[in-house]
């Protein structure tokens, strides 16, 4: 007589409401460090069309668009790789239309926060993170 055996494997799913969750708690934990660090919050979740900035900062003489990258645990990659050549040209054109709608003459930079939460917050904040293409 043959048995069938079935085997049942039982993960937690994340759902969009955790996902939104944790994102919300990374740029709380962002907007605190970069107080933190003497930056001025100028804008959060800033929209433009369908593009957004999650924080908006300067600090001296120069604007930081800042794109907020936040896991839970130990994440299979680092948090910032999450910031592909798609996502960095939404934040350029995203940070061209502010830089026109408010009349902003500073020096621009793109930042990238990336964010570990788990037993202990890692913060890992890249300054320059990377630049427009010149075409």
């Amino acid at each position: 007589m043959n048995t069938i055996v079935h085997k049942l494997s039982f993960t937690t799913k994340r759902t969009m409401a955790d996902h939104n969750e944790t994102g919300k708690k990374g740029e709380t934990i962002a907007v605190e460090y970069l107080q933190g660090k003497g930056y001025q919050i100028l804008e959060q979740n800033w929209y433009n069309h369908h593009r957004e900035i999650d924080i908006i900062a300067s600090k001296g003489t120069e604007l930081a668009i800042i794109e907020v990258k936040c896991r839970t645990g130990a994440p299979l990659v680092e948090p910032y790789l999450a910031v592909n050549r798609n996502k960095q040209n939404l934040l350029i054109k995203a940070a061209n239309a502010y830089i026109n709608w408010k009349n902003i003459n500073m020096e621009t930079r793109f930042d990238i926060i990336s964010i570990t939460l788990g037993k202990e917050t890692i913060i890992e904040h890249i300054e320059n993170a990377f630049y427009p293409r010149v075409r």
